[in-house]
């Protein structure tokens, strides 16, 4: 009987190991887990900023843009003016049609945005070069002749440089708008970042979960063995403290016989040994 319960305590005693190491072990998974989660978090975050910071530069060069275009198209307004006058002067000499120059001129625009703007084969991008050029041409010559009157002159002069500078101002904003780009294009480089971050955060914190219950679920199995274990060494120890009395009973017993004995053979006239006396002495016959 005791020998077995001592057999199921090395069981449990063994169950109970089993349970600490595999808890111990979870435990450090979630830790791993959740420092990991923590540090995507934080990567996450920095992502989101960054794209922040993407999100309020893109919005300034719009801005910009936007500007950009208002200045331009109101030195396009005053350059189309004079042209107007221009041309209304070009009528009444009758050596161009009315609204030549400015038809060309809006035509090399269209032409040169649409070059900025359009992707498009060498070729046909040497095409429209040469096109662009050609028309140039013609209006350079139809507006030599408005040069030999001192008034048109300088009106034509300063449409020229109205218009070079609403050219400069266009070369601005599609500067800016490619700006404005760029930073649309890394914002939305930045959230994907972010969401695919997070995703891992996520998943990082549902194994983080599924490890601290697996490990609290092996530490309530560790608490169980733990009090199986005391319970088998209160009835251990209450077993082998009953046997320990059992056999004190019993060798008192035996002595006691074999004192009785030897008083008897005393009380007869026999001599006692030391180790008699000292028997007789332990049973308290003398």
């Amino acid at each position: 009987m005791l020998n077995d319960l001592v057999d199921k305590r090395k069981t449990i005693l063994a169950e109970s190991e089993q349970h600490k190491n595999r808890r111990n072990e979870l435990n450090a998974l979630a830790s791993k887990c959740a420092r990991e989660r923590n540090e995507l978090n934080n990567q996450t975050r920095q992502y989101v900023e960054e794209a922040q910071k993407h999100k309020e530069l893109r919005d300034g060069s719009n801005k910009d843009v936007s500007d950009l275009k208002d200045q331009r198209n109101v030195l396009n307004e005053k350059a189309n003016v004079l042209f107007e006058e221009l041309e209304e002067y070009k009528k009444e000499h009758g050596t161009i049609k009315k609204g030549q120059v400015k038809d060309i001129q809006r035509q090399i625009e269209f032409l040169e945005f649409k070059q900025q703007t359009e992707a498009m084969s060498a070729d046909k991008e040497r095409e429209l070069v040469e096109k662009i050029k050609q028309m140039k041409g013609q209006v350079r010559e139809q507006e030599a002749e408005l040069e030999q009157n001192k008034e048109i002159r300088t009106k034509l002069q300063e449409a020229r440089d109205l218009r070079k500078e609403a050219s400069d101002l266009h070369i601005k904003v599609t500067e800016s708008a490619e700006l404005a780009q760029t930073h649309h294009d890394l914002m939305v480089d930045c959230y994907r970042k972010a969401d695919k971050s997070r995703e891992e955060a996520d998943a990082k914190h549902r194994a983080f979960v599924e490890a601290q219950e697996a490990a609290d679920a092996e530490h309530k199995s560790f608490i169980e063995c733990q009090k199986e274990l005391r319970d088998y060494d209160k009835v251990i120890s209450g077993m082998r403290t009953k046997t320990k009395k059992v056999k004190t009973v019993k060798e008192n017993k035996t002595v006691r016989m074999e004192a009785e004995k030897i008083f008897n053979s005393f009380k007869s006239g026999e001599k006692l040994t030391t180790d008699d006396l000292l028997l007789l002495q332990r049973s308290k016959l003398i």
